[in-house]
């Protein structure tokens, strides 16, 4: 198969308005979660989330046509393009039908379909944005993306809860490996905190509620861990053959190797407790890959923070990795991002590159009381990677049972 390499990364999030203080920020082990402070919030049980460190910086005018999930995506998107090295318009060296984008998400707009309800409702049908339709559309910040580097390969937006992003980068390695790309922007995006979201999860019992104390409601595989901590943000790479990356000269992050996809067919928000849909998952991007479980270094997990979602995932890492599991640094960096849903995958994959490429991996934090009988080195401080090749699995695991495993490793190692 043809080796693909991530060129460029892109990234506003809880930690940080660009891929840099979101790294800087991940081996800081700051937590990006705050209190909602808007009134709208007080009535609700859950009063707490991770919002952007940075709020988007878009044109005005263009701004008003974009939900907030799009805004994101751009700045993500444009980001990771320029630091590929590529430009737009006559700069853009790519040839466009060669080129596509796979932008993931969980929701959609979800703050354009309700904002224009209230304006419906308050104002009248007249007073409803034209441009409604075309903002909440959950293919929107593909599209978007897409039309601002002028990809005409295909865009596409998988729509797979929590596993969206990760999702979108396994088929923009497919596309490229079937040929119909040679280069792919791939990620993801959500925008949800709102107060219908944050009253939903929290009814089905799903969130953190230590609204008094917000940086330590996140804190996967500890005893005291009472659910996830609803994130936004975006997360957009680069991928493109090694050919391609090489003929013009390109920074080289680390190389997207395979990914691998299954569905429990379990129940539609609870993961199979015996979690053989996501052991499946790890072991299908093995295969692809070409490596096998010793060959491991990291595991960045999904670790949502959730009771039984922890165990489930230690259990399927053991499954998956067998004896060699206990010699693998694990990390879940949710505690500190929260949960960014359909841009969660993104966001952890370009943890899991950096950690490869930098040699270091970021902790887990608000660990107190780590769950017992674990069976998984799970990594409350930075923790060093050795040198040489080096290979990782980024897990995402989606409501409706969508598990999906990827795995990168630095730039020394090819299929």
């Amino acid at each position: 198969m043809k080796t693909v390499v991530i060129t460029g990364f892109g990234a506003t999030t809880p930690l940080g308005g660009d891929a840099s203080s979101t790294w800087e920020g991940l081996l800081a082990g700051r937590s990006g979660v705050s209190l909602v402070e808007e009134s709208w919030a007080d009535e609700l049980s859950v009063r707490i989330a991770a919002r952007v460190a940075v709020e988007p910086d878009i044109d005005r005018v263009e701004a008003r046509r974009l939900d907030r999930s799009s805004q994101l995506a751009l700045v993500a998107g444009m980001e990771a393009w320029h630091d590929a090295g590529f430009g737009l318009g006559d700069e853009n060296t790519v040839d466009r039908d060669r080129l596509g984008v796979v932008c993931g998400t969980g929701i959609g707009g979800l703050h354009s379909l309700l904002g224009n309800w209230d304006v419906h409702k308050d104002k009248g049908a007249r007073r409803v944005s034209p441009f409604t339709i075309p903002m909440l559309m959950a293919n929107a910040p593909a599209a978007n993306i897409g039309l601002k580097i002028g990809a005409r390969a295909g865009i596409h937006t998988p729509v797979s809860a929590c596993a969206s992003s990760n999702e979108a980068i396994s088929l923009g390695l497919d596309m490229i490996r079937l040929g119909r790309a040679d280069v792919a922007v791939v990620g993801g995006s959500e925008a949800v905190i709102h107060p219908l979201p944050l009253a939903a999860f929290s009814n089905m019992q799903a969130l953190s509620r230590r609204n008094d104390e917000p940086e330590r409601a996140s804190r996967p595989w500890d005893t005291g861990r009472d659910g996830f901590v609803l994130g936004e943000g975006s997360v957009l790479m680069v991928i493109e053959t090694l050919e391609h990356a090489q003929a013009r000269g390109a920074r080289i992050y680390g190389t997207l190797l395979g990914a691998g996809i299954s569905a429990d067919s379990h129940d539609m928000v609870q993961p199979d407790p015996a979690g053989y849909g996501q052991t499946t998952a790890m072991k299908r991007a093995l295969a692809e890959s070409g490596l096998s479980a010793s060959d491991i270094n990291h595991v960045n997990a999904h670790a949502t923070s959730t009771p039984q979602g922890d165990v489930t995932e230690a259990g399927s890492i053991r499954a998956a990795l067998g004896d060699h599991a206990s010699s693998v640094i694990v990390n879940g960096t949710k505690s500190m991002t929260g949960h960014l849903l359909g841009g969660a995958g993104a966001l952890e994959t370009f943890a899991t590159v950096m950690a490869l490429h930098e040699r270091k991996v970021p902790p887990t934090i608000n660990v107190e009381d780590m769950e017992p009988d674990l069976g998984i080195d799970v990594a409350t401080t930075v923790r060093d990677l050795p040198e040489g090749d080096l290979a990782a699995i980024n897990n995402s695991f989606g409501f409706g049972g969508h598990n999906v495993a990827v795995v990168v490793t630095n730039e020394n190692i090819t299929r």
